[in-house]
């Protein structure tokens, strides 16, 4: 029997009540639209089928879905169309599209109106279900997070605790420092470069995601930002290569970024800035003309975890950038995946086209590795090449 999906009770009635997980299924081929309904029921999601996208959107007005996996090519509605009608009403639904004949024009379309994944057929049924799941759980976390700041955000006896993540934050800060992951070009065997990794030595903001989040509820990522990029800006001409610098969509808000006079500008020429958290770029208003500022004062833009959700994959137009990176699920045993070569290599050609360098990220293996070269991405980063250190060490070749 498959395991069972199901989704925690919506949060206006508090209660912990679990229901199936709604997916709205658009497909024209019928036996497509069986094969596919019949193994998602079977793994306990609750399916609404459509012969078209017209049909699915009457099916949208009536009911609200976790996920929507949709074929392109339909006829009266296109995959493209029902997903840019989708975006007019809800840009936080994950729709998931599956084509047989991947293009370009698609390609950028999906990329423009936020698609969760493109796929290209014939798709492993097991593969789909992991990705419908994935999209379906990040639609619900997205909910969730949301419930979970407005509670905060009410809450007055978490004054104390704020007080106390205050004095934590701080010591984070004070013990602030930064490792260095090479980034290389294969097959020349060469350095790209490095990406800086926060660290410190504060044990309970050890981890990046608890640093950033703490940072996040504090309203202190203009600190945390400006601390990174002066620590950067101390080691980087140690380091022989490019150096690339996380950037949450926050910091296009600070000033001191965009300052010619703050230590990381005299070296922009050397540094990537890699825009994270790109969620958050709706709320930058001007964030398209404060990224062009930066790459005139030579800065170049890095957008990271290209496939990994929808957020991202809506931000790729607005920030026009010059290299993207191809997110760790892809790579991770790509040699055994057929679909996810396909999808790299679509990525790839359309990365190409548009003059953008991919990086293949989170690479492990040298089958990885010889897959991504055939693909043609050869900017490569991974425990392959080296782990993240305090210093600019080579790459193991």
């Amino acid at each position: 029997m498959g395991m069972i999906a199901k989704t925690a009770g919506e949060g206006a009635s508090g209660s912990d009540t679990v229901r199936p997980t709604r997916l709205l299924l658009a497909e024209d081929d019928e036996l497509l639209r069986r094969v596919f309904a019949r193994a998602f029921r079977a793994d306990g999601y609750e399916v609404d089928v459509a012969a078209d996208g017209e049909a699915a959107l009457a099916l949208l007005k009536d009911k609200r879905f976790d996920a929507i996996l949709t074929d392109i090519a339909m006829p009266r509605l296109s995959g493209i169309d029902l997903l840019r009608a989708v975006r007019e009403h809800d840009s936080d639904v994950p729709i998931v599209l599956m084509t047989g004949g991947p293009e370009l024009a698609t390609a950028l379309q999906a990329i423009e109106h936020g698609a969760f994944r493109y796929l290209v057929k014939p798709v492993e049924l097991s593969e789909l279900k992991s990705i419908v799941r994935r999209a379906a759980s990040f639609h619900r976390l997205a909910q969730l997070k949301r419930e979970a700041l407005a509670v905060l955000g009410e809450n007055a006896a978490l004054k104390d605790d704020r007080a106390s993540l205050e004095r934590t934050f701080e010591r984070a800060l004070q013990g602030l420092w930064m490792a260095f992951q090479p980034i290389v070009q294969w097959p020349a065997r060469a350095l790209f470069g490095f990406e800086a990794l926060v660290r410190t030595s504060e044990p309970a903001l050890a981890r990046p995601p608890d640093l950033i989040g703490a940072a996040e509820r504090l309203r202190r990522l203009p600190d945390l930002g400006r601390a990174i990029r002066n620590a950067v800006a101390a080691r980087i001409a140690a380091s022989s290569g490019n150096v690339f610098v996380n950037l949450h969509a926050a910091d296009l808000l600070d000033d001191h970024l965009l300052d010619p006079a703050s230590p990381l500008s005299a070296h922009a020429a050397k540094v990537v800035l890699e825009i994270t958290e790109r969620a958050g770029l709706d709320e930058v208003k001007d964030a398209r003309a404060r990224v062009e500022s930066l790459k005139r004062m030579g800065y170049r833009i890095a957008v990271d975890d290209l496939g990994a959700g929808y957020a991202g994959l809506t931000s790729f137009a607005q920030l026009e950038p010059h290299i993207v990176k191809l997110d760790m699920s892809l790579v991770r045993n790509v040699h055994e995946a057929p679909t996810k070569r396909k999808l790299i290599q679509s990525i790839v050609a359309l990365c190409r086209d548009l003059g953008i360098e991919p990086v293949g990220e989170g690479v492990e293996t040298a089958a990885e590795r010889d897959v991504l070269e055939q693909l043609g991405c050869t900017l490569l980063q991974g425990y392959l090449f080296g782990k993240p250190e305090r210093e600019f060490l080579q790459p193991k070749f």
